[in-house]
C-alpha cells in the first residue's frame, strides 16, 4: 500500500480492515482530514430566516396549536440546513421564535440548559423566573439560567413574539440535561414595572453586601433597552468628539455582562449588542466558535462566506466557525448577537482571523 488511505489491495490487508469493521474501531489514517481538518470545516451552512416569514408561521401556530403541558411552548426552533435531522440554529446553539396569544399562559418548567430572551417587538408578557415576575418589552433581553423555575403570561389581549436563545445542542452533545414540570400556571401573576433581581441587581457600579459571592449565572434577570441604548450612543459620541470608545470606526458595541464577576451572562452564552452608523462597515472576520444574530432595526447587508444578502428589522442569520463575516450599514443598523465564546474561551480554543491586520493569537 502506497499511502495510509484504506485501500485494501492484498488479503491480508482485506482482512485486518473487516477486523476493524467486526470490532467496531476506526482507523485514525481514514478519517484524519475528518477529524483534524487544517481549518475548521462546519456542516451547519451560513443562513437567513426572514422575521415577516418566522412571525407569519408562528401566528398561524398560535391559531392551531394550544399553550399546554407536553410541548410546553409554542416555540418554533431555527433549523440549519446543513445540521439536518435537528432543530439546530448551529452545532453549539439553539434559537426560536416564541410566541404567546392574549391572556395566554406558559406553564412553569425547569431545564439544565442556559436560556435567554430577546424581544424585538411588543411588550405586555410577564416571563416569571424562580417566582419573580420580569416584564419583556422592545429591546430587552431577559435570562433564564440553566435550572430556574420559569413561564410567561400574557396580561393583554394581542399576542407577542420574542426569540429564544439555549445551549440546547451543546446540552445534548455533552449528555447533561435534566428537565421538571412546575406549576401549571405561574407562581406569581402580579405585573410589576420592575422585578426584585432588579431592584436589587440594576444599578451600575453599585454590589449589595448581601450578594458578595460570585455566581455562575447573572443574577440580574433583565437588561433594558434603555440601557443599551445609552451606552451605545454614548460611544459613539465621544468617537465624534475624538476619544477611543468604539471597537473601529463607526462600529459601537457592548458585552451583557454578569454584575458578580464581570464576566458573561451565563456559562455557556454570549450576549452582545452592535450599533453601526449610516455607511459604516466591519473587516471581514473569521471566528471560532458560532453566532446567531437578529437585527433589531435598520437596513443594511451582512456578507456570509463571500455571499451578500440584505437584511431588515427581525431578520436572524446563522454565522458557523470560521465563516467568514462582515456588516455593512445602510442606515443606523442595530444588531443583537449570541454566541458559544465562553466554552470556546474556557476550552482556549479562542482564534479570530482578520484578513490584513495583524493577528496575535494565529502568531
Amino acid at each position: 500500500m502506497d499511502q495510509m488511505d484504506g485501500t485494501a489491495d492484498t488479503p491480508e490487508l482485506k482482512q485486518l480492515y473487516a477486523d476493524f469493521e467486526a470490532n467496531n474501531l476506526a482507523p485514525l489514517w481514514t478519517q484524519r482530514d475528518d477529524l483534524m481538518p487544517m481549518a475548521p470545516a462546519p456542516q451547519a451552512i451560513p443562513f437567513i430566516w426572514r422575521w415577516k416569514t418566522l412571525f407569519d408561521i408562528a401566528e398561524r401556530s398560535g391559531e392551531l396549536v394550544p399553550v399546554g403541558r407536553g410541548g410546553e411552548r409554542r416555540a418554533i426552533g431555527l433549523a440549519n440546513p446543513g445540521l439536518p435531522g435537528t432543530a439546530y440554529a448551529t452545532p453549539t446553539l439553539w434559537c426560536a421564535i416564541q410566541y404567546l396569544g392574549g391572556h395566554e399562559t406558559a406553564p412553569e418548567h425547569r431545564h439544565s440548559q442556559n436560556a435567554f430572551r430577546f424581544v424585538v417587538e411588543g411588550e405586555g408578557v410577564w416571563t416569571v423566573v424562580n417566582g419573580d415576575p420580569v416584564a419583556m418589552r422592545r429591546g430587552d433581553l431577559l435570562l433564564t439560567p440553566g435550572w430556574n423555575y420559569h413561564g410567561h403570561h400574557n396580561d393583554t389581549d394581542q399576542p407577542m413574539a420574542w426569540i429564544d436563545g439555549l445551549d440546547v445542542p451543546f446540552s445534548h452533545y455533552a449528555d447533561v440535561g435534566f428537565f421538571e414540570f412546575g406549576s401549571e400556571r405561574v407562581t406569581d401573576e402580579a405585573s410589576p414595572d420592575v422585578s426584585r433581581a432588579e431592584r436589587l441587581w440594576a444599578h451600575p457600579g453599585l454590589r449589595p453586601l448581601s450578594g458578595l459571592e460570585d455566581q455562575t449565572s447573572s443574577p440580574l434577570s433583565a437588561y433594558r433597552w434603555e440601557h443599551t441604548d445609552r451606552a451605545l450612543t454614548e460611544q459613539l459620541r465621544l468617537e465624534d468628539e475624538g476619544y477611543p470608545a468604539t471597537v473601529e470606526q463607526g462600529h459601537a458595541a457592548i458585552r451583557y455582562t454578569n454584575p458578580t464577576t464581570g464576566g458573561d451572562v451565563m456559562p455557556t452564552l454570549r450576549c452582545e449588542f452592535h450599533r453601526l452608523r449610516a455607511g459604516a462597515e466591519t473587516p471581514t472576520r473569521h471566528e471560532v466558535g458560532s453566532s446567531v444574530w437578529q437585527v433589531f432595526e435598520g437596513d443594511g447587508t451582512v456578507v456570509l462566506g463571500g455571499t451578500e444578502h440584505r437584511v431588515e428589522t427581525g431578520d436572524l442569520f446563522a454565522v458557523p466557525s470560521w465563516v467568514p463575516w462582515s456588516l455593512h450599514a445602510d442606515t443606523q443598523f442595530d444588531l443583537f448577537r449570541f454566541n458559544d465564546g465562553p466554552i470556546i474561551d474556557r476550552l482556549q480554543f479562542t482564534r479570530t482571523y482578520v484578513p490584513g491586520q495583524r493577528n496575535e493569537d494565529l502568531a
